[in-house]
């Protein structure tokens, strides 16, 4: 979804990015199998958030400037990452985070997100984000009539 013709855009318009490493995996893309969602236990990743783009965020948020996480893997990042609300420090380690509602997010105001397969974790964290789940699947339903791709390298939305 971003490519470096678009990053090179953003720049130019003043939009500053950083990055950060979480090795996803295939728990993200698995059903959830428990009616219960706080029994529902996500597999352990690998994340990597460096002091660099803390301060970058932090700073950003401090300035009342806006954060879009692009993808639920920099949202869940972001959210582990979390010390205090609105603020984050840099993480080395390993997280199973798995947010459902009721869930205040605390470092991104939007979100870019592929369309994710209703019923996994992250489908949950997309509608959780999203603030009203109606809305979001209202937005799938839509993806499905138009014959949207679904999946990591599906089509995309917007959620602000």
């Amino acid at each position: 979804h971003v490519s470096r013709e678009l990053l090179t855009r953003l720049e130019i318009k003043g939009v500053r990015t950083t990055e950060l490493t979480l090795h996803c995996g295939i728990g993200n893309f698995n059903q959830i199998e428990v009616e219960d969602l706080s029994k529902h236990r996500q597999d352990s990743e690998e994340m990597h958030l460096s002091e660099e783009s803390c301060d970058l965020i932090n700073r950003t948020k401090q300035n009342n400037h806006r954060i879009c996480a692009i993808g639920c893997s920099v949202l869940k990042a972001l959210e582990t990452a979390v010390t205090i609300p609105g603020k984050i420090a840099p993480f080395d380690g390993w997280t199973n985070k798995f947010v459902f509602p009721p869930y205040e997010f605390s470092m991104a105001d939007m979100m870019v997100s592929n369309f994710m397969t209703p019923g996994t974790p992250q489908f949950i964290m997309v509608c959780t984000f999203g603030s009203n789940p109606d809305l979001v699947v209202e937005a799938y339903n839509t993806a499905i009539k138009e014959k949207y791709r679904f999946g990591t390298y599906g089509d995309s939305l917007l959620i602000i």
